[in-house]
């Protein structure tokens, strides 16, 4: 009676294993769903930088310890940002000074794998399948399931199975959205983001480290961001002894391999960012960018705002919905909003009102994203000093304070903001 009972819940399909397709899997599972989660690496993460650090708004922090079984790992994986602060550098003289200052900023940041990792450890067993390619779908005639293709990598098996939702999940590059929008294109921003995280346990007390400290004093509660002409960095310290940093760098579109948004770097490239760190930031910045082992290159798109997000059963969640640039710190805690926005959804209207419920889910979730994505493409190209339509490009050095004020994350569009579907129960949620 029991295995009757489970095959009668409906089933959903999660295709790619990120942070917004575990999200996702949590959220409808706890919708009353069964869920698998495919995702093509063959495992988990493991100590790779990839990823690297982010931060969690009070919302996010909220949702996930909702679904974790002891909600204080949460907490005890991240530290506090409890302070944003944009703050001008100038080359030439080795001197900073604060332009905007935000000591009420109520973030905690974490390592992309650590967070990774306590969200998989959620998951009921087997509901994440390593190692599975994603090959294609096909939604029946009468709209009521959809028969999707799956290769084991280890085996080369072929696996059909049928399921009544398909959750996108995968990415900016989302071979889902890309079968129902085959002309869409992602935009380049005009810049790429060197990324590294030094781990400097054991070497708490090195002249690196302790540098460090004098030059950003608030490190371990502020996130940090260096702006010099047509160039910033962002330094925050994660749990374990980890500095995690990224600098923008303004240079033509690189040509990518594969499906990576992150460049290939040989020594002589990390040699040359080297270099120019040493010219251009404080002598204690550069020198924890020469320290960090195997620097990485990320190149940075977004794109314009979908018109939609779902066809028939098939739903976009994360960077496949919203491609969105770093600098507002959006794209995981977008990416968790749409999973939690999209189980309430699907359990208020049920399975057999699947178009209702993603369709309230597409109306919750478009005009938020939408702006936030902007707002972030925005913020980008004034931090970077590239062209804006509205006024001469940004230069820290000659700025109006109403100019600085721009710089700061509260400042994005529905930043406090709690949807309704997921106001009750969370009255105790301070979001501000």
């Amino acid at each position: 009676m029991g295995s009757e009972e489970r095959r009668r819940l409906p089933k959903a399909a999660v295709v790619g294993g990120s942070i917004a397709g575990v999200c996702s899997a949590l959220a409808l599972i706890g919708a009353g769903w069964e869920v698998v989660v495919l995702e093509k690496s063959l495992a988990p993460p493991s100590g790779s930088p990839t990823g690297a650090g982010l931060g969690l708004d009070p919302l996010s922090f909220s949702i996930i310890q909702s679904w974790l079984p002891q909600p204080d790992l949460l907490h005890n994986a991240t530290v506090p940002l409890t302070i944003d602060q944009n703050q001008a550098t100038d080359g030439e003289k080795k001197i900073s000074w604060t332009l905007a200052r935000d000591e009420n900023f109520n973030f905690r940041a974490a390592h992309w794998a650590d967070l990774h990792a306590l969200l998989h450890a959620a998951l009921p067993p087997h509901v994440l399948l390593w190692g599975h390619l994603f090959l294609s779908f096909q939604i029946a005639d009468d709209k009521s399931s959809i028969t999707l293709k799956t290769k084991v990598l280890q085996t080369d098996e072929i696996i059909e199975s049928m399921v009544d939702l398909l959750v996108a999940a995968d990415g900016s590059l989302s071979s889902v959205r890309q079968h129902f929008l085959p002309d869409f294109h992602l935009r380049y921003a005009g810049y790429c983001a060197w990324r590294g995280v030094l781990d400097f346990s054991g070497n708490e007390n090195s002249d690196i480290i302790r540098g460090i400290r004098k030059a950003y004093p608030d490190l371990g509660k502020c996130l940090y961001s260096d702006l010099a002409p047509q160039t910033h960095t962002g330094l925050y310290e994660l749990l374990n002894k980890r500095m995690n940093w990224i600098w923008y760098i303004n240079q033509p579109e690189p040509l990518l391999k594969g499906s990576s948004m992150t460049i290939k770097v040989s020594e002589e490239m990390i040699e040359e960012m080297r270099k120019e760190a040493e010219k251009l930031w404080l002598p204690e910045l550069s020198r924890l960018m020469k320290q960090t082992k195997e620097p990485f290159l990320n190149v940075i798109y977004d794109s314009d705002p979908l018109e939609q997000i779902f066809w028939d059963n098939v739903v976009l969640v994360g960077d496949a919905a919203h491609p969105t640039t770093p600098h507002c710190l959006r794209s995981t805690n977008m990416s968790i909003l749409d999973a939690a926005v999209l189980g309430k959804c699907i359990e208020k209207w049920g399975a057999e009102n699947l178009s209702s419920a993603l369709g309230e889910y597409q109306s919750a979730r478009l005009p938020v994203v939408s702006v936030q994505v902007r707002h972030a493409r925005r913020l980008g190209q004034i931090k970077q000093g590239l062209a804006l339509h509205d006024r001469p490009p940004f230069d820290p050095q000659e700025a109006s304070p109403e100019e600085y004020r721009e710089l700061q994350q509260r400042y994005i569009p529905f930043f406090a903001s709690v949807p309704q579907l997921l106001r009750d129960g969370m009255e105790g949620t301070k979001c501000d």
